[in-house]
């Protein structure tokens, strides 16, 4: 359980930033105070820590914890997000998002998901947050980014196999054969496992849709695949191979990855790196000093409802039109 008095950030800028606190092995409940953990030390002690609800804005549930009606009741009311995710928040299961929280965000994803335009350009983007050194043609097709990526990749893979003295390797995903599976593709498939939950656990704080995919379709979790695609070649990759003489790669894969997740800081990575594809390039992007701070000050005080109408556009919410007026 993290226990420190200051809750960490993920974001980038402080009006984008997510405080988020990961708990396991506790009971959550509500008393006359607030909402605490419960941390059972010995059978004649209980410690309590208290929750810094109206401050935090996800709530990380790993295993061993149980939480309380009133306790979720008092985290709705304060807008903040509560994930059940695996250990070391390595896994998403579920969300639960409050009412309040803004859909800026979501709008924002749907809105370039929608246009395929947009949508294609999000995956150039995406495919140079990957290769940075990338030269993309400027009319260039999914198709044949697809099959740049593949040859990166396969690049990449006999670069890791030269590495380690391995030889060929080739990437094989087949639930059906796991058991006769190489260690490398085992540890991988683990790595890989883990990879998404902690992305899908950023997506669901940030109120966007995990199944929104801009190369991945067709399931629950595109855009979780799409997202978890950047780091793969930074984080499991190098990770897998290692693993390449392990006895059991499944189990010391997750333990490795688990292990990294606080040195890779990749929650407020991932955060970042999702505001930044989602955000439409502008001249005013590159603003400094006082006007990026009075920028930030209108951001703020954005409404977090309004009203959308077709011809107007964004209006403010509260108001009566009865009169016609806009």
């Amino acid at each position: 359980m993290q226990r420190s008095g200051r809750t960490p950030r993920v974001g980038g800028e402080d009006f984008d930033s997510l405080s988020f606190l990961y708990l396991d092995m506790v009971r959550v409940v509500q008393d006359d105070t607030g909402v605490c953990a419960q941390i059972q030390i010995d059978e004649h002690r209980t410690d309590l820590v208290y929750i810094p609800t109206a401050a935090l804005s996800c709530l990380l549930l790993g295993p061993g914890v149980s939480i309380t009606t009133p306790a979720l009741t008092t985290l709705a009311r304060h807008g903040t997000s509560v994930v059940c995710v695996g250990a070391g928040g390595v896994r998403a299961y579920a969300g639960i998002l409050p009412d309040s929280l803004t859909t800026h965000w979501l709008e924002q994803q749907v809105a370039t998901w929608a246009d395929p335009t947009r949508r294609l350009e999000i995956a150039v983007r995406m495919y140079r947050m990957r290769f940075k050194d990338a030269e993309v043609p400027q009319s260039v097709t999914l198709e044949q980014l697809r099959g740049l990526e593949g040859q990166r990749m396969k690049a990449f893979y006999k670069i890791l196999a030269q590495q380690h003295g391995i030889g060929r390797f080739r990437r094989n995903y087949r639930p059906d054969q796991w058991d006769s599976q190489d260690p490398v593709n085992l540890a991988l498939s683990a790595a890989n496992t883990c990879l998404y939950g902690v992305v899908h656990a950023a997506l669901l704080a940030l109120g966007l849709s995990p199944a929104l995919g801009y190369i991945h379709t067709g399931t629950q979790h595109a855009f979780v695949y799409d997202v978890a695609d950047l780091y793969k070649a930074d984080v499991t990759l190098p990770l897998a191979f290692a693993l390449h003489n392990s006895d059991n790669p499944e189990q010391q894969a997750r333990r490795r990855f688990r292990e990294d997740l606080r040195l890779l800081r990749l929650l407020p990575r991932i955060v970042q790196d999702v505001q930044s594809l989602l955000t439409p390039p502008h001249p005013q992007a590159t603003k400094t000093g006082d006007d990026a701070d009075e920028e930030r000050s209108e951001r703020r005080d954005i409404q977090m409802v309004h009203l959308w109408d077709p011809k107007s556009g964004i209006l403010p919410a509260g108001v009566n039109y009865a009169n016609g007026d806009t």
